[in-house]
């Protein structure tokens, strides 16, 4: 069943850790994540894994850690003691990074003594055997994008199934399932709740479509980073967006944003797990039409994301060098100038609209 976008099963996993084991990329891999540790040790570790727990526990746990200890000053969560154990999830994240903001949960719940979530990964991302092995065996599936289907009607088809298998896999197989609110990343510094995902959870629930949401336990979750991930690029493709110029992504852009992500620095990351979606909070909207009924629910999930993220000093700053006035609000004089250098270095070469876009970046979460 849905055999051609769910994780491995266990019975899977052993194939897969050889497979990564054998691959061309796999030396870099360990060199990267675990430059203390032999490849030897290493390969050994994932083909003693048996499921995807182990390799999780055994691998993608430490390998996180590693990130975090390497290009984070500190990784912090609240509200985990929000979420019970035994029972599953639908955690919707706001978007930032490609592959950390559910890699960060996943390390969160088990250090809370959670089960892991299923991940939702674009299908535009499920590229070559080794991002395919390491992404399914990491408890990740399929979804399409709108670029990766031939139709309209081919996506909403998509779209049902998606949904068949997010309500299956939490209410049947007991396995919680990370989503972005929005299809990609949110570019702008602005979190939005897209209503299509709304109308996509509750398109497999039947008729009452206020039970259909609330047996979800959707679960939203807002991500704060100090540096914003792939800032620069985010920035080059808005400007060339405002510009009026066509975007057209380059090959490779996809992998150099997943690499850049997670080599950035990130400073300090925080992740806030907001109040469970309840059966009362949606049932005043019951009797709205249904695109009323979406944005409604999605206005709860963008007030708690909203309300939840954690607002840095570099938005302060950013704000103060597009204002042309530094207050000393929110941050330190150090603070400030490592913002500024930071500025310069990344800009020089590009015209001066570009900064103004990469400060808006930083600046537009202080208008939650």
């Amino acid at each position: 069943m849905f055999d051609d976008i769910r994780p491995y099963n266990d019975s899977e996993i052993p194939a897969a850790m050889q497979r990564i084991v054998a691959d061309q990329y796999f030396p870099l891999v360990c060199d990267y994540l675990f430059p203390e540790k032999k490849q030897a040790d290493i390969a050994s570790t994932l083909l003693s894994c048996r499921s995807a727990e182990e390799f999780q526990l055994k691998f993608m746990h430490p390998a996180i850690y590693s990130l975090v200890d390497k290009t984070t000053d500190g990784l912090s969560v609240n509200g985990m003691d929000k979420l019970e154990k035994g029972k599953s999830y639908l955690f919707v994240s706001n978007h930032r990074d490609i592959v950390l903001d559910a890699a960060f949960l996943q390390i969160l719940l088990v250090d809370a003594g959670l089960k892991t979530s299923e991940i939702t990964f674009g299908a535009n991302l499920m590229q070559g055997q080794l991002v395919i092995d390491f992404g399914r065996s990491n408890k990740m599936f399929r979804v399409e994008r709108p670029n990766t289907v031939s139709s309209a009607r081919d996506f909403l088809l998509r779209s049902q199934y998606l949904s068949a298998y997010i309500r299956y896999t939490i209410t049947q197989k007991g396995e919680s399932v990370w989503i972005a609110q929005r299809n990609g990343r949110t570019k702008d510094g602005l979190d939005a709740t897209d209503q299509g995902i709304i109308k996509m959870f509750g398109m497999s629930g039947g008729e009452d479509r206020v039970q259909a949401l609330a047996e979800l336990n959707i679960v939203p979750l807002s991500i704060s980073y100090e540096w914003e991930p792939c800032d620069i690029l985010k920035a080059l493709e808005l400007y060339a967006r405002q510009s009026g110029q066509p975007y057209i992504k380059k090959p490779g852009e996809d992998l150099n944003s997943i690499l850049t992500g997670i080599r950035q620095p990130k400073g300090r990351v925080h992740m806030e797990v907001c109040d469970v979606l309840t059966a009362e909070d949606i049932l005043p909207f019951e009797n709205m039409s249904t695109g009323g009924f979406n944005r409604e629910v999605a206005a709860i999930i963008d007030s708690r994301i909203r309300s939840g993220y954690r607002i840095w000093p570099n938005s302060y700053i950013a704000k103060d060098i597009l204002s042309g006035k530094r207050s000393g609000e929110g941050y330190t004089p150090a603070q400030w100038d490592a913002f500024t250098a930071r500025l310069e270095e990344q800009t020089k070469e590009y015209p001066e609209g570009l900064r103004a876009v990469l400060l808006e970046i930083y600046a537009n979460p202080l208008s939650y």
